[in-house]
């Protein structure tokens, strides 16, 4: 049986994307429970889901005692149901806040090969899920819990409908109710996650499609009607209670101070030129790379035909709002993704043309070579020799992705290789993150600090007395595995937290004020501990020591208790 009647048995019906959400679920699945709380938005969205569980307001996001108005609800609530359903807010376990990224990664994949099928047919809608489901930047997200992989979800499960929706119209029907349904609720599910980035994608589409075809009697059949409807009961209970509990503050933040400054200038120091993200493509769609040259000819020399059409326009409008932002980071371009992942597929239906295959080869065999550089240089900077195995291991894997799929792409078995490159990188990338990166504990400072205050008898989860005081450290991981009430001073607050017998810690630079603080208030430094490590948000290395409270002293207790008792009858007013 050749592999090309494998596909066309695994793509017939729902067995495409089924077939596909499995790719991605295999891609996305090791990094959920290896990898430690990531700094910095990671964590601030799953602190934020676990205070809203904590205090029962599923309405306000807050960081701790502050408002955070950035993004809409959406990705709070799916984190809140995942947690409510499979773990508590107390356990910490940031596993159960990446649920919905996996699932919403699955969903990509599997909404991609839905709607491809319908213009390109089953096998290449089939290749499209798969294509998407293994890329390096979706597999990332899909274990990350943030809004990304559920707003790539929804998104193409948008696109996946308007795809049915304009191929039934091409073959003059009508698309079924369930293609109308899935574009309604993936539009309002990508407004409730991300605002108006999935509505840009989704409009810019259609626009692209109809300046392109000259007409659109298509839109007409939509479902305008109830489907508005639908969009308007999505969105608007949530919209309504932030605006009258906020009175208004969430917008002009979440637009003011979040949207308009991406928008003007490179947000966090996150700026980049124009066609940055072209350059990033081979890696951002590794281990697919090999086919990326032959998806953009196939752009260009099958553009007449609907589903090629179809994904140009998803993809060039989107893609170019991208690159024009100012403000960049890899994951803007994931719902333009799933159109390119389309055109690789569909180039796959012809034998490729011999510069695309010699141009695919040499990105996919340098798409290996900086993975594998990538891996000895964090395992050369951060790793120990408990590492080396894996740290070999881990860049075998991408070198033979990419050397593996560039021989076999140059003896023009293009579908083999597809398929054997795709293996591997997703066995390269599981290595990556399901072990080799959590192994380098120079990077992981709050899940080392959590276990240190644990071994000291200092952590407040485990009955010790809290909350801890932290000064000169203040990542959102380390809020997370400590709890809400972690306490983000100065040297001052510290010591007095120290003076009031709960645990402190301190960074080195702050160390000679806080001891100076603690011995105003005539208390004696008691260490319990030091880690050591690099702070890669902001590049700097950090010595964190942690300190044991004072010990209450009897007489503060007598005095305590004294202050409890009734005031003598001739002290009362």
């Amino acid at each position: 049986m050749t592999l090309e009647s494998r596909l066309d048995a695994w793509s017939r019906g729902w067995r495409g994307p089924l077939f596909a959400a499995l790719v991605a679920l295999i891609a996305g699945l090791p990094g959920l429970p290896a990898m430690p709380p990531l700094d910095r938005d990671e964590s601030r969205f799953a602190q934020a889901t676990a205070q809203m569980l904590e205090t029962d307001d599923l309405v306000v996001i807050r960081f701790q005692d502050q408002p955070r108005f950035k993004k809409p609800i959406g990705i709070h609530w799916l984190q809140a149901a995942s947690v409510a359903a499979v773990s508590a807010p107390e356990d910490r376990g940031i596993w159960a806040y990446r649920l919905p990224s996996l699932l919403g990664a699955m969903l990509a994949a599997a909404a991609c090969a839905w709607g491809a099928a319908a213009l390109l047919g089953p096998r290449t809608g089939l290749l499209a899920g798969g294509i998407l489901g293994a890329t390096l930047l979706l597999s990332t997200e899909a274990f990350i819990a943030k809004t990304d992989a559920a707003l790539c979800g929804f998104t193409t499960l948008a696109m996946a409908g308007l795809a049915r929706l304009y191929a039934a119209h091409l073959a003059g029907g009508k698309a079924d109710r369930w293609s109308k349904l899935a574009f309604w609720i993936g539009l309002a599910m990508g407004v409730l996650i991300k605002g108006p980035v999935g509505l840009m994608v989704v409009a810019l589409s259609i626009a692209a499609l109809w300046l392109w075809d000259r007409k659109a009697p298509w839109l007409k059949d939509l479902g305008w009607s109830w489907g508005l409807i639908l969009c308007a009961a999505i969105i608007l209970p949530w919209a309504t209670m932030i605006t009258v509990a906020t009175d208004g503050a969430f917008w002009s933040t979440a637009v003011g101070s979040d949207l308009a400054p991406k928008l003007a200038g490179g947000q966090e120091s996150h700026g980049a030129p124009f066609g940055s993200y072209a350059l990033a493509a081979f890696l951002l769609v590794f281990p697919a790379t090999l086919l990326l040259p032959a998806g953009l000819v196939q752009g260009w020399a099958g553009r007449r035909e609907a589903g090629v059409r179809f994904a140009l326009c998803w993809l060039v409008p989107t893609w170019l709002v991208f690159e024009l932002l100012p403000t960049k980071l890899a994951h803007y371009t994931l719902p333009a993704v799933p159109a390119l992942a389309m055109l690789m597929a569909a180039a796959l239906r012809a034998p490729l043309g011999r510069i695309a295959r010699a141009i695919g080869a040499g990105l996919m065999v340098l798409a290996g070579l900086v993975l594998a550089a990538g891996v000895v240089y964090l395992q050369v900077e951060y790793g120990d020799r408990s590492g080396v195995v894996w740290a070999v291991l881990t860049a075998l894997l991408f070198l033979a992705s990419g050397g593996v799929g560039a021989v076999l792409l140059m003896r023009r078995t293009a579908a083999t290789a597809l398929v054997a490159a795709g293996t591997l990188g997703v066995l390269a990338h599981a290595a990556l993150v399901g072990v080799f990166v959590p192994r380098l504990e120079p990077l992981m400072l709050a899940p080392r600090l959590e276990r240190a205050l644990e071994q000291a008898d200092l952590a407040p989860r485990a009955g010790a007395a809290g909350p801890v005081a932290v000064t000169g450290y203040a990542e959102p991981s380390m809020v997370f595995l400590l709890g809400t009430a972690t306490e983000l001073t100065d040297p001052a607050g510290a010591a007095e937290a120290v003076a009031q017998g709960r645990p402190a810690v301190v960074e080195g630079r702050l160390d000679t004020a806080f001891r100076a603080a603690l011995a105003a208030l005539g208390e004696t430094a008691r260490p319990a501990g030091v880690v050591e490590g690099f702070d890669y948000s902001d590049g700097d290395r950090e010595r964190l020591t942690l300190y044991r409270g004072a010990p209450i002293r009897p007489d503060a207790v007598d005095q305590a208790d004294e202050s409890d008792e009734p005031a003598p009858p001739e002290a009362r007013p």
